[in-house]
């Protein structure tokens, strides 16, 4: 097994329940990481799962407004997972990096792995 690192991924985007949140955006922070069941010594690309197509995935899907990270996460993980029958797993960690929350200092977030 292989685990493929994407981390500290930033995005800008217009995620959010709340209506400032869609017309104003934030910043998010993603790690992603995706262990497939690679037999063998790699030499090529094909033989692997290819990062930045799973990093072309992530970014297609962030640029659709999503009200809760909830959502946005499962929706990732299962896009992933439909790109190569070869991914066991998949784990990602989504942080908003300005929460609309009165006097909060922080960030939010969630996390979500599933294996298949």
């Amino acid at each position: 097994m292989f685990t493929i690192h994407l981390h500290h991924l930033k995005f800008f985007a217009y995620h959010g329940l709340y209506e400032e949140e869609r017309k104003a955006g934030n910043n998010f922070e993603m790690d992603v990481d995706v262990i497939a069941d690679i037999p063998g010594t790699i030499t090529k690309l094909e033989q692997t799962v290819d990062y930045a197509h799973v990093y072309a995935i992530i970014d297609e899907r962030m640029k659709q407004p999503t009200a809760l990270l909830e959502t946005l996460v499962h929706d990732l993980v299962e896009k992933i997972h439909d790109y190569d029958n070869r991914i066991k797993s998949v784990s990602i960690s989504i942080k908003k990096l300005s929460a609309p929350i009165k006097f909060f200092n922080g960030v939010v977030g969630v996390s979500y792995k599933k294996d298949f």
